[in-house]
């Protein structure tokens, strides 16, 4: 995403947010604000988190994709670090709350990922990264 369009997949990623605390997921957000900073936040921790991620699972992911063969295996471990990313960001925020607990860091990770997907998707020039 060039220039500005990355700079507005922020506010587009915090009103999916607002709309996965809309539905009944369990996952709970107070404000506009507090969306935009889990968004920003959920971002940040992917940058900083996802490579030491991949190297703690790493073992487990080689051994049972058989090297990386099996792509279910590998796309269910990329979800894996997008549950604990959700998870994490939802812990450091004040007003971000997972009610259900895993099962709601599961669900709205799940629902926000897809979201984030086909709608940054949408933009011109978008890609979801």
């Amino acid at each position: 995403m060039g220039g500005l369009l990355w700079l507005l997949q922020w506010p587009i990623r915090a009103l999916i947010l607002l709309l996965v605390a809309w539905l009944p997921l369990g996952v709970e957000m107070e404000s506009f604000s507090v969306a935009l900073l889990s968004a920003i936040v959920i971002g940040l921790l992917g940058i900083l988190l996802t490579w030491p991620l991949k190297l703690l699972f790493g073992p487990v992911w080689f051994v049972t994709s058989i090297g990386g063969l099996l792509s279910p295996v590998s796309l269910l471990f990329n979800f894996l670090i997008t549950v604990v990313l959700f998870a994490l960001a939802a812990w450091l925020i004040q007003g971000f709350r997972l009610r259900k607990g895993l099962l709601s860091a599961v669900l709205g990770a799940l629902v926000y990922s897809v979201l984030s997907g086909i709608i940054l998707g949408l933009l011109p020039g978008g890609d979801a990264a």
